[in-house]
């Protein structure tokens, strides 16, 4: 009887919840499910990324909300697909991050998984980073250990880049499981999607075409590449406490009054733009400055559906031959690939072996990462 494992994920873009599942040694994907959150859930979980009144109450209820939305998603996963419950083993369920600060040692993630395993009757595992934490690393990213399992190569070097809402790479040298390494590298859709919203209502800039018709304005791209993460070493992590809308509204107000105005091109669609390549700006750093020459980037996440992102990705990447596709080419939907790394993540704890990688987190060793809450 082939064992089931169900991936949980919800990521920095907080536009829906991810639900997979999947079996593994071969990969198989046996349903997928995306729930989108309810815009007063969203809002509430967007304003507990960032100090504000009454914290651990508003967290409280989100906690509960959050996990129930979870477990009715994972039955609708079940029934829907009119999966066998006897195979499934557990449930490894990553939870909404609403503060990460590596530099505290601290990290967390709500979406209770005792009224999660309440409502689905089936064990989950959570709480994935803290012991990496624990043991000195940044709790992030854990993906790289997944993507080495699935899609290392023998002969061809490959970054894995996920584009959600910080980008990260993983770094997979040809033929050398110990080589492997990745860190995030800035910001992807978490500012692109606010400033677009905040400017035509859209979620998300479809396809790119709003920062296609605009042009990057150099100096204020200089500006936002002053952010003191873009010149950290590896190993490093990021997230919403350093980029967000109140973060960019300052920078912009602060290009503002050092340039004249003569000289602004202060259109929002060429602010987007700039925000564009501040993304693709990054990645080409990560992927340079590493020991692999040429090779193939494979890209995840809901900026791979971007493909003006992707076009000025080839474009700066032409240099060294790198090519540039998603990860449909290897087997596997950009949109499920962080869903199934959690799904991996509950079979790597369930079989109890290590799943954190220190040459990325900068961890003292390998760690078994989770906690289970039975049935």
């Amino acid at each position: 009887m082939t064992t089931i494992y169900i991936g949980v994920m919800t990521g920095t873009s907080m536009d829906g919840v991810d639900f997979v599942a999947a079996s593994f040694d071969p990969l198989q994907i046996h349903a997928t499910l995306t729930v989108t959150f309810d815009p007063q859930l969203r809002d509430e979980l967007m304003s507990l990324t960032l100090p504000n009144d009454n914290e651990i109450d508003r967290m409280g209820k989100a906690d509960v909300a959050l996990a129930r939305m979870i477990g009715q998603g994972i039955n609708q996963l079940i029934e829907g697909n009119q999966l066998d419950r006897n195979q499934i083993k557990a449930i490894g369920s990553h939870g909404q991050t609403i503060r990460h600060r590596p530099e505290y040692n601290f990290t967390l993630q709500i979406g209770d998984p005792n009224i999660i395993t309440e409502i689905t009757q089936i064990p989950v595992i959570s709480d994935f980073r803290r012991r990496d934490m624990a043991a000195g690393g940044q709790g992030a990213p854990l993906v790289p250990a997944f993507h080495q399992a699935l899609f290392q190569h023998p002969t061809i070097h490959r970054v894995i880049l996920n584009l959600g809402g910080i980008a990260n790479v993983s770094m997979l040298p040809a033929g050398n499981p110990d080589g492997v390494y990745g860190f995030d590298t800035g910001p992807a859709n978490i500012l692109m999607d606010a400033w677009c919203h905040r400017y035509t209502g859209q979620p998300y800039d479809d396809n790119g075409n709003w920062s296609a018709y605009g042009q990057p304005i150099r100096s204020l791209l200089d500006r936002l590449q002053g952010h003191e993460y873009f010149s950290k070493e590896p190993p490093k992590s990021t997230g919403r406490e350093d980029f967000n809308i109140e973060w960019l509204d300052e920078q912009i107000a602060d290009w503002r009054d050092d340039i004249e105005y003569e000289e602004l091109e202060d259109t929002p669609e060429n602010i987007q733009a700039t925000l564009l390549k501040l993304t693709t700006r990054a990645i080409k750093k990560a992927i340079y400055r590493s020991p692999l020459e040429t090779g193939e980037v494979y890209v995840c996440g809901g900026g791979a559906y971007n493909s003006h992102l992707l076009e000025q990705l080839r474009w700066r990447l032409r240099k060294h031959n790198w090519s540039v596709q998603t990860t449909s080419a290897l087997g596997l939907s950009p949109t499920w690939v962080e869903a199934t790394a959690f799904a991996w993540l509950a079979m790597r704890f369930d079989t109890q072996q290590s799943a954190n990688l220190p040459t990325v987190t900068g961890a003292k060793g390998y760690r078994i990462l989770g906690t289970i809450t039975a049935v």
